[in-house]
């Protein structure tokens, strides 16, 4: 099986652009973000190459680069350590190559019990504190998960979960959850349905522990309403017109949002994709 060195993308948390496109990397080192006491916050990416509905679809490409690499150029804005979670299967190799390739970080584990993959891939990397994405989201907002991070420090509780998933205003794509290992582990320990096991959080934010606090991060206007995730072949062609006719790898969700506002026949394409249920 390919290795993933431990090599990481770097750059700064943008205010608005992300940047344009380098596909470089240098070493990483664990430091305090932006002047937290608290180290190790790493961001946790989870992709595997059999997903049921678009196979492969994190290595399907756009304006000459994958899926997955749009996302990890993205998230090296926020300057991170960074690990993509995949399983230990032979036909997801190529996505540890991807990552060897892009110089982030890699930690193979079990295709089915996720929540056992990312609780070992925050042991492995030393984390204190997960932010947790996953590869179907290429355009996701480094800055809305700045927003995030900021939030989980302020709180300055080990049990805080903060997310802008379960109150959902910002389109479905750029979903982040941050939590500490703590909670991960205990979630890990505990956690004894499958829905639990696939689906890494909700023993978490359901309060299993009985000790989380919940803390969202929400858009002024609800644009729950879009969908920019990847996952049928509709959501492909929306992706692929978003970047290639409007640069969105190179805009914020904002601008994005704006983007879609502005042009109904690109909702349109993917409007009536419904989201896979908790459990399916």
């Amino acid at each position: 099986m390919p290795e993933c060195r431990s090599l990481l993308f770097r750059g700064t948390v943008p205010s608005d652009l992300p940047g344009s496109h380098r596909f470089t990397g240098r070493s990483g080192n664990r430091y305090a973000w932006q002047g937290a006491a608290l180290t190790g916050i790493g961001i946790i990416t989870q992709a595997r190459m059999t997903s049921t509905r678009l196979p492969g679809k994190v290595l399907l490409t756009a304006d000459g680069h994958s899926m997955l690499a749009h996302q990890l150029h993205r998230l090296s804005s926020l300057n991170l350590i960074t690990v993509v979670a995949t399983t230990t299967n032979a036909t997801d190799d190529p996505i540890a190559q991807a990552a060897a390739d892009l110089r982030v970080e890699c930690f193979r584990g079990s295709e089915s019990d996720v929540l056992g993959r990312f609780a070992g891939a925050a042991e492995a990397s030393s984390l204190d504190v997960v932010v947790r994405v996953t590869a179907d989201c290429p355009l996701i907002d480094p800055s809305v998960i700045g927003r995030g991070i900021r939030r989980y420090l302020s709180v300055d509780d080990v049990h805080a979960y903060v997310s802008n998933v379960l109150d959902r205003t910002y389109p479905r794509g750029f979903d982040f959850e941050v939590f500490s290992t703590q909670s991960l582990r205990e979630a890990a320990e505990g956690a004894t349905t499958p829905a639990e096991r696939e689906h890494v959080t909700p023993y978490i934010y359901t309060n299993r522990s009985g000790h989380t606090t919940l803390h969202s991060v929400r858009r002024e206007h609800d644009a729950s309403a879009y969908r920019i995730t990847l996952d049928t072949s509709e959501d492909l062609t929306l992706i692929r017109r978003l970047i290639t006719e409007h640069r969105a790898h190179e805009l914020s969700a904002e601008q994005i949002i704006r983007v879609l506002d502005a042009h109904p026949e690109l909702v349109q394409i993917n409007a009536h994709v419904e989201q896979k249920k908790l459990g399916q």
